[in-house]
């Protein structure tokens, strides 16, 4: 039976599966959840749609800061994302201490750059241009977006996911004082109230091109 990308995703059994298949085939070192980051805007209320050979697309992304208040909500995580929980809890126990599990979110920046553009592009014009345009309001979203990926993670620790990865895919695409101004204060939050929960909890970040990026 064939069922969509974000319904698999939402069927914590099916995730599970999906999660335990590569480690059953391969030696590895960990498992990772089978998830995406984008269901954290997708509890905000956006749609998103997966289109083959294209990816994750938002039909009708935001356009202006005052959507921020019009359109986005703020979700209760425990309920809305309460399936990705559930897979972590049921795949740890299947895992039997084989390996360890990873648990995810897309970091601020990376949400707000696909909330804009509506998808994956190559120079997130859009997205950048509220960061000039308008940064008191790019604040406000990132610091939105912030609060919510802060439960998501603590929430997926109480699961049981024993480390946690922060994705920020599209980091490399700002300069380095954008990027200080605009994305370090965000994850040098979310790492610190997650430290102070869960002190031995590791948080890898993976900010995909910041090699260039002075911090």
């Amino acid at each position: 039976m064939e069922r969509d990308f974000f319904t698999v995703c939402r069927t914590p059994e099916l995730a599970c599966e999906l999660t335990l298949q590569p480690i059953r085939r391969f030696e590895l070192d960990a498992a990772i959840i089978f998830s995406d980051i984008l269901v954290v805007p997708q509890v905000m209320g956006l749609k998103i749609e997966m289109k083959s050979g294209k990816g994750p697309v938002f039909p009708d992304p935001i356009h202006h800061p005052r959507e921020i208040d019009s359109r986005l909500v703020d979700p209760n995580v425990d309920m809305e994302l309460g399936y990705v929980f559930d897979a972590i809890t049921l795949t740890r126990h299947k895992l039997e201490g084989k390996v360890p599990l990873i648990g995810f979110s897309g970091a601020p920046w990376t949400l707000m750059a696909y909330m804009i553009e509506g998808e994956g592009t190559k120079k997130f014009q859009k997205a950048k241009r509220w960061l000039y345009d308008w940064p008191e309001d790019s604040h406000k979203l990132l610091q939105k977006l912030t609060n919510i990926i802060i439960k998501y993670l603590i929430g997926q620790i109480k699961a049981g996911a024993q480390l946690i990865q922060l994705f920020d895919s599209w980091a490399g695409e700002l300069a380095p004082d954008i990027f200080n101004t605009f994305l370090y204060p965000y994850l040098k939050q979310i790492a610190h109230e997650v430290k102070q929960q869960y002190k031995h909890i590791p948080i890898i970040l993976f900010a995909k091109g910041e090699w260039k990026l002075a911090v």
